[in-house]
This record gives C-alpha cells, structure tokens and sequence, in this order.
C-alpha cells in the first residue's frame, strides 16, 4: 500500500510565516506518526555519515482559505484504516499543552472550527480528488 501513497499538505496563506511553518511542521509529524513507511529509514554516504531521511516521496504543500480548507476535511472524513487525516484547528494554537487539547477536543466540532492546515496520505486518486483544484502555496 505505502508505495501507491499519494501525500498533501493543505494550509491557509494567510497564516504568518512562523505559524505556516508551525502548521506544516506538526501536520507532517502526524502523518509520519500515522505513516512511519514515509520516513523510517536510514541512508550512509561515502564517508559512513549516517542520516535519518525526511520523506521517500513527495510532500507538496498546497495553499487554500479556512472555508476550502475545512470542507476539504469534511469531505475526507470520516477516514478510512488506509487514509491518513490530520488536520491543524486554530484553537490548537491557544493550547499550551497537549494534555489541555486532548480534553477539549472531544467538546469540539471541526465542522465549526476554523482549520488552518490539513495533511492528507493515501491512494493517489482519493488525495487527487480533494486537492486536484488547488494550487501550490508560493
């Protein structure tokens, strides 16, 4: 299966550009979380410097608005055991802990909050459906 697996990351530009990259940084954690296929592995170059690799394929990063965003989630949802969704709500951001986020999350519903970030990874067709239309953020 990991070797069909079509990867996407979906953000609001307007965010800043330290909570873009705070966006993508905890999304791409919970897709390898989800995923370790995507990154576990090793590689050695001719001097024996051994690293740990970022990705073995691909992480477009696609820009979209909270509307598109969110619908783009519920759309995805509810996921299926070969579908990886883990989406980035604002109110996470107000949260010091993630002790504090898993208590307030089961009081939430996504379908009012606002998203600011979706990581996708699963069957290239069904990652083509919900982000054929979208641009790359620039």
């Amino acid at each position: 299966m990991l070797q069909d697996t079509r990867l996407a990351i979906i953000v609001n530009p307007e965010l800043t550009p330290g909570h873009l990259a705070n966006t993508i940084a905890a999304i791409c954690i919970g897709i390898g979380s989800a995923m370790p296929g995507l990154g576990n592995q090793r590689l050695t170059d001719s001097r024996q410097n051994t690293i740990d690799i970022s990705s073995n394929r691909p992480v477009p990063i696609l820009q979209a608005d909270g509307a598109t965003i969110r619908a783009l989630l519920l759309k995805a949802l509810p996921k299926e055991d070969d579908r990886v969704v883990v989406p980035f709500p604002a109110f996470a951001r107000s949260l010091h802990s993630y002790a504090d986020y898993e208590t307030q999350f089961p009081e939430r519903d996504l379908a009012q909050e606002t998203i600011d970030g979706v990581g996708l990874a699963g069957d290239l067709k069904w990652v083509r459906s919900l982000t054929g239309s979208l641009k790359l953020l620039r």
